[in-house]
């Protein structure tokens, strides 16, 4: 039997990539692997552009094409990354529940008419039911891996998809804090009906005492409600507007000073919620809910590099959101994306030693 010791001897991080193989073209087995990705292809409440069910799918068939070296961080490659296979079950639940949800959606905007009252009332709790089946899923699938030293990060389907993972860190940490980047708060009581809705994974992070703090950075779209929520949480809610750090920029201001007033909020331990669409939607099209605006790609990667550089702790991640749309851009990026998060998470508890 080959040993991953022998696997690194055989493989060329210089050569083509192997489609046939893991994730990035990678040889390693889930066992093998430092870094384990659960890829969870659910977008039940997605109330705008369906599709990022499938985002798990197109990221891994675009990661073979992604070159491994990883300035700053020596033969970050063998470290090992590995993803589960895609559950079948879960995405055909999926789509079963989003064609329902979405013709209640509708409904709902048609003004809850009494054709179809009967139909729906029962629907929201069902699909809510679903959420928390899926969420003890993914809590204890990430447990058993905490528990074994490897390193979770979540592969979304929309961004109700990692709330076990992080229930799973609840369970490990005594507290920690969590730094998203996304165009929306995410801050809604149960939004159109649904606790797990997509709108709501913010609101429902803040329900576990472990988290101590909460930042979100590159907000443009998001309710009064939300705002006034941050404002009432005695400050366990910082919120980095983009509008406010671009004005910032254009005033004089750094991105590297805009990055350090980011990461004074955050505690030493940190877990990275990363919606695909708090980058500039040329870069994800194909997202559920582009926005005009966001961080450029090497900006969002600069932030993750001076929390690492600050001495804080990556406890894990998830990437979300990412649509594959009609072209091959959208995997492509959130590739690159994920590849990152996996390097500097590994980097920051001293598995790989960075150099910045």
């Amino acid at each position: 039997m080959t040993t991953k010791e022998q696997k690194i001897q055989n493989f060329d991080p210089n050569g083509v990539g192997d489609i046939s193989g893991g994730l990035f073209g990678l040889p390693f087995t889930i066992e093998e692997s430092e870094v384990v990705i659960i890829p969870m292809p659910w977008e039940v409440t997605v109330s705008y552009s369906a599709g990022t069910a499938a985002g798990p799918q197109a990221v891994k068939d675009a990661s073979p094409q992604l070159d491994l070296f990883e300035p700053g961080l020596k033969d970050a490659w063998k470290l090992g990354i590995a993803m589960e296979e895609i559950s079948e079950e879960w995405a055909a639940t999926s789509e079963t529940l989003r064609d329902k949800a979405e013709a209640y959606i509708k409904w709902l905007e048609a003004g809850s008419p009494e054709i179809g009252k009967e139909e729906f009332q029962n629907l929201p709790a069902d699909i809510t039911a679903k959420g928390e089946e899926l969420l003890q899923w993914l809590k204890q699938k990430a447990l058993t891996y905490l528990e074994q030293g490897k390193l979770v990060g979540v592969l979304g389907g929309d961004h109700s998809t990692p709330l076990g993972l992080m229930h799973a860190l609840a369970e490990k940490h005594e507290e920690y804090g969590i730094l998203q980047i996304d165009a929306h708060a995410d801050l809604r009581d149960a939004y159109e009906g649904f606790e797990f809705s997509h709108a709501s994974i913010m609101f429902n992070a803040l329900k576990l005492p472990q988290v101590k703090k909460l930042v979100q950075v590159g907000i443009r779209d998001l309710a009064q409600s939300e705002a006034d929520l941050a404002v009432q949480s005695n400050g366990r809610i910082a919120i980095f507007y983009d509008a406010v750090m671009k004005e910032n920029l254009y005033a004089g201001d750094s991105w590297k000073k805009e990055c350090k007033k980011i990461i004074a909020q955050l505690p030493q331990k940190v877990y990275i919620s990363f919606d695909i669409d708090g980058l500039d939607p040329k870069l994800c099209p194909g997202t559920g809910t582009p926005v005009p605006g966001g961080l450029e790609f090497e900006q969002a990667v600069y932030l993750i590099k001076q929390l690492v550089k600050s001495g804080r702790e990556i406890i894990g991640f998830d990437l979300c959101e990412v649509g594959p749309g009609d072209t091959e851009w959208n995997g492509n990026v959130g590739a690159r994306v994920l590849m990152k998060l996996c390097n500097w998470m590994a980097a920051s508890q001293g598995k790989l030693e960075a150099q910045f």
